[in-house]
């Protein structure tokens, strides 16, 4: 198994060689010295090839944060047929027009994923070509080796970033961004611990804390958690990639050690999590699946919100696992769901 290592600043030893003390499906392994050893192997399977979004959109990689060598993918999809066939004089129809900017983070429980594995590459492919949309997958840095809040940090360098390219001359904007972007309508979204982070860019918008607009959220299936069981966590349902196992052990990885998790990172609803009812969260829309351990979480989450009077929608999945969208991009649940995201993105989009 090829793998790369990392040691974990400030973790002590006790002299004794160093052994295994959390083993995460050998993709991650903490060892007892604060090291960290990364597979390179996909939990996922392959997805399929039959989807035709390849055909219509380009993408490209993008550093956004140096310091971290932090990493986006930009999908942009190509001008349609009849755009590309029109009369050389009809100006209108052969300019690019502008695009919401969809900004998507993957899912892994803090600790696995990255924008470019070919399931996620596959989801935002999707995304980009049958909204249509800009898609900006974006990387962040992943636990045990950077624990919570490092995830929600570089979502907010992220959106600095966006900011800094809207407000930009065009000449220093990226290109893509510049033809394409309509930086009036910034949607972020994001799948399982994606969405997680996906919310708390929304509460630091609303809060006032960052400054670029959000025109709507859309958190798949996102990952929350609680000290207290809920109903679909004590059910244990069968997962086929999230089994409360996996859960818990996610969370013990990503929080700062010795947390618990009603961590705010982690329970928007916790004893020490700052409370909603004042931040002005930009429209809402909340994927569960019926069959995910996570499923009572999201529906409390919707609940609590429209009681707090904000705009939020629900929509479940009936018969679906979590993941189900990264699991078989070009699934018929795949195909449902693009065309919910469609809709919610392009009901809260403003107009030209």
């Amino acid at each position: 198994m090829s793998s790369d290592s990392a040691h974990i600043a400030g973790a002590t030893g006790d002299g004794a060689p160093a052994h295994v003390v959390e083993d995460l499906a050998g993709l991650v392994q903490l060892l007892s010295d604060g090291t960290v050893i990364r597979s390179d192997a996909n939990a996922l399977p392959p997805p399929s090839s039959s989807s035709p979004a390849t055909l219509s959109v380009q993408w490209k990689d993008v550093v956004y944060d140096p310091t971290h060598n932090l990493k986006l993918r930009i999908y942009k999809p190509t001008p349609s047929a009849a755009e590309n066939d029109a009369a050389d004089g009809d100006v209108t129809k052969k300019k690019q027009r502008k695009l919401p900017v969809l900004v998507f983070f993957h899912g892994g429980g803090f600790c696995v994923g990255s924008f470019d594995l070919p399931n996620v590459h596959a989801c935002c492919l999707r995304l980009a070509a049958e909204l249509p949309a800009l898609v900006l997958s974006a990387d962040y840095r992943l636990a045990p080796e950077h624990r919570l809040p490092a995830a929600l940090d570089d979502a907010r360098t992220l959106l600095s970033w966006i900011q800094a390219q809207a407000q930009a001359q065009p000449t220093t904007t990226d290109p893509w961004l510049a033809e394409t972007a309509d930086f009036r309508n910034v949607f972020v979204a994001g799948e399982s611990a994606g969405g997680n982070i996906a919310h708390h860019v929304a509460v630091a918008v609303g809060s006032g804390h960052q400054q670029h607009r959000v025109a709507g959220c859309a958190l798949l299936w996102p990952f929350f958690a609680g000290e207290e069981r809920t109903a679909s966590e004590a059910e244990y349902p069968p997962g086929p990639f999230l089994t409360l196992p996996v859960y818990d052990q996610f969370c013990r990885l990503a929080l700062p050690v010795g947390a618990t998790r009603d961590h705010p990172a982690l329970n928007p609803f916790g004893p020490h999590s700052p409370a909603l009812d004042a931040v002005a969260l930009p429209p809402t829309l909340v994927v569960a699946a019926e069959r995910d351990l996570l499923r009572d979480r999201d529906v409390d989450y919707v609940a609590r919100l429209r009681e707090m009077g904000k705009h939020v929608e629900l929509v479940e999945f009936q018969g679906q696992h979590h993941g189900f969208f990264v699991v078989e991009p070009s699934g018929e649940a795949g195909t449902e769901l693009v065309r919910v995201v469609r809709r919610f993105v392009y009901g809260n989009t403003l107009p030209v």
